[in-house]
């Protein structure tokens, strides 16, 4: 499992790198872009952070293609695809979930301890897991500075994940054989869950010509997966960065004007 400081420190060198081109960018810096082309796709490196489920790092890809009907007003499809490692642990597991591995301690003959578990045993079973994010809607963006656009969207996202345990010994192995027979777990070790997710997103996009840019960004969205599985819902946290392209006629600062 990834140490949740490296997500902090990566977030933090994201944004000191982009602090120093934007201040690079200022002396140049006008009131006007000259050219706010039709059409904008990005692709990226993304991180998915979410500590509810055990702190869970996701690692991946982004996608986002859209279309600028104003200067100041955009609507596209964003997608990204992450994974990363964890550990089900009684913490976040719901009561139904801790209630089941109870009653298999008991069927076991299996002493119990805090929450009905063996003091001589702790569920931990490794799992990993797959984030899948789709979202679809408009964005706000303020184009006041030539080199540097600023933007901010509602986050109304569609969550697609699939986890898989990985037991280390006997007891992990019984644990998962207990979720397979409740059907909690597929028959093939998986469990694969839609959920939604709302929250607010936004960031900061350098021109370094006129058709290619460098695009950085977060969401915070609250979701609960897996709500027969997990107990409570939380925040997830999405870092990205990577290359813009910007391509079509140029969109006018005025509407009646064609540039």
């Amino acid at each position: 499992m990834t140490h949740p400081s490296r997500i902090t420190r990566t977030s933090r060198l994201g944004l000191l790198a982009a602090i120093i081109v934007f201040l690079t960018q200022l002396p140049t810096a006008s009131a006007q872009q000259e050219y706010v082309g039709r059409y904008d796709l990005y692709t990226g490196f993304s991180d998915l952070y979410t500590p509810n489920l055990n702190k869970i790092n996701q690692k991946g890809f982004h996608l986002q293609a859209g279309i600028n009907n104003t200067r100041w007003l955009s609507t596209g499809f964003d997608y990204s695809i992450q994974t990363g490692d964890t550990s089900l642990i009684p913490s976040f597991a719901s009561p139904a979930i801790i209630a089941g591995i109870t009653q298999l301690y008991e069927l076991y003959g299996l002493s119990g301890g805090t929450e009905g578990l063996p003091p001589t045993y702790a569920v931990d079973v490794p799992l990993t897991a797959t984030t899948q994010t789709f979202t679809a809607g408009s964005q706000l963006n303020y184009r006041h500075f030539s080199k540097v656009t600023f933007f901010i969207r509602p986050s109304l996202a569609a969550f697609r994940l699939n986890a898989t345990p990985h037991p280390r010994n006997t007891n992990d192995a019984t644990v998962v054989a207990a979720l397979e027979a409740t059907n909690v777990l597929t028959p093939q070790g998986t469990i694969t869950d839609w959920t939604g997710a709302y929250g607010v997103g936004g960031g900061v996009e350098f021109a370094l010509a006129k058709h290619f840019g460098v695009r950085a960004q977060m969401d915070a969205v609250w979701n609960h997966p897996f709500n027969y599985v997990v107990a409570n819902g939380g925040w997830s946290y999405r870092y990205s960065i990577g290359p813009s392209f910007h391509f079509g006629h140029n969109v006018p600062a005025h509407p009646h004007r064609m540039n």
